[in-house]
């Protein structure tokens, strides 16, 4: 990732946990000009600091160079209320419970926004003794394709990874009402109500 902590970010994490300059540098063993000097931009942490930088500031490295705390509001641990990430270079597929820090391939990824599905980004769905068939009648090319299907409900997370060049189609066994996702390499992550 080409992020370092910065002078604005230091000072924001600081003053939100009501810390002098002073009191930061006494914490890493630093003088309070040294804080100043971050803060205004005149000089950076060494690398050797950022953990314990982080952990005076109440924040996780990772969100610390990203310049943000990431805080996930699923406490209930409901999966209809589950990240999707997508990685652009290589394809890899993350879930979160709720709101991460996510990166792959040196990306900082964001939560993909599900659109609702229409036209040839909508699903045909069977329903036949428990189970969902569902197929797509999407291109499955090498430079279009669907990449997975996942049928999510409060309690699960189902994933199936498609390939191009093979069928948009998948068998879910039918735990009740959910959501049917699916990401299509040039125009992003839909879902459809299933149930």
């Amino acid at each position: 990732m080409d992020h370092y902590v910065t002078g604005a970010v230091i000072r924001e994490l600081r003053e939100k946990q009501h810390l002098t300059q002073n009191a930061l540098a006494e914490k890493l063993c630093v003088s309070d000009k040294t804080i100043s000097k971050w803060e205004t931009g005149r000089g950076l942490p060494d690398i050797s600091l950022i953990e314990p930088l982080a952990g005076a500031l109440h924040i996780s490295v990772p969100e610390l160079l990203a310049g943000r705390a990431i805080i996930n509001q699923n406490r209930s641990s409901n999966l209809l209320r589950s990240q999707i990430y997508v990685c652009p270079v290589c394809g890899n597929v993350i879930r979160a419970k709720g709101s991460a820090l996510i990166s792959c391939c040196g990306i900082e990824l964001p939560a993909l926004e599900a659109e609702e599905a229409v036209g040839e980004h909508m699903a045909a769905v069977e329903k036949t003794e428990g189970e969902y068939y569902v197929t797509l009648p999407h291109e499955m090319t090498k430079e279009h394709y669907i990449s997975f299907l996942a049928y999510v409900t409060s309690d699960r997370f189902e994933m199936k990874a498609l390939y191009p060049e093979g069928n948009a189609e998948a068998r879910f066994f039918s735990r009740g009402p959910g959501w049917l996702y699916f990401y299509c390499n040039r125009h992003g992550l839909y879902r459809q109500k299933l149930g």
